[in-house]
């Protein structure tokens, strides 16, 4: 068991919070109880994942994607007010970690696709501190657009939408999760030969055959899953607390 306080007041160090200009609040979103003995984390804080910490008895919530973004509605009204009654009603808090999350340099979610596919992170670019929350990297072995594809969707279990930008093969490859891909203009001027993110626009089609850069989008959610799970398995082994990551499925 371990004080929310302390709990959060790490993770907002940890994760450098004060460094970013972000679209929602960081940190403590709804506080419950004062003491945390176990978390159920997740990449969304919507009511399937809701459902799940209090059939799990947890004492806190932790996601990437959190509540009270910018420019929504002030009103706690229908879902929202369905969401948050089904937290203060059970004394549960909700922690929230978006653009700290993506940009942190071994829990990020950047961070973390580089692990999970060992590429090596030779640079950053784009928005952010620390470089910028997008990560590029020298392969060891050139790949082909399709080979590259075939890769990213067998070890994620999802077909990723590949938009080719020529014939050239993958040598510098860059990458940033979730709705990055207006970070393809970038990565193109950096001479890089392929850029991932999570999502795609009906202008990253145009912009990736036009600046002759293979793009492919692996899904929002996909892109997004590892930086929680593994914040969640660091508090286990940094505190005195359990954890437990709970896929909620989604398509995009």
């Amino acid at each position: 068991m371990s004080a929310l306080k302390e709990l959060v007041n790490y993770c907002d160090e940890l994760l450098a919070v004060r460094e970013y200009r972000d679209y929602c609040p960081n940190g403590l979103q709804v506080e419950g109880r004062g003491e945390v003995r176990r978390i159920v984390a997740g990449v969304s804080a919507c009511q399937a994942l809701l459902d799940e910490a209090l059939a799990r008895d947890a004492d806190a919530v932790l996601v990437h994607h959190g509540w009270f973004w910018k420019g929504e509605g002030e009103c706690i009204t229908g879902i929202k007010r369905r969401r948050l009654k089904s937290l203060l009603d059970n004394d549960i808090s909700l922690i929230a970690y978006h653009l700290p999350l993506d940009g942190h340099a071994e829990l990020g979610n950047n961070a973390q696709l580089a692990r999970r596919f060992g590429w090596s992170v030779d640079g950053r670019f784009g928005h952010g501190p620390f470089g910028g929350l997008s990560m590029w990297s020298e392969l060891d072995e050139p790949l082909s657009a399709n080979e590259l594809a075939m890769s990213l969707g067998n070890e994620l279990h999802r077909e990723p939408l590949l938009i080719v930008g020529g014939t050239h093969p993958i040598k510098r490859l860059g990458w940033c999760s979730g709705a990055a891909q207006d970070g393809i203009e970038e990565a193109a001027a950096l001479g890089l030969d392929a850029f991932i993110s999570g999502e795609v626009s009906e202008r990253t089609v145009h912009l990736a055959r036009e600046l002759g850069i293979h793009y492919l989008a692996i899904g929002h959610h996909a892109s997004e899953s590892d930086g929680v799970r593994a914040l969640a398995e660091h508090l286990s082994q940094r505190f005195d607390i359990q954890s437990e990551f709970v896929d909620i499925p989604n398509p995009v």
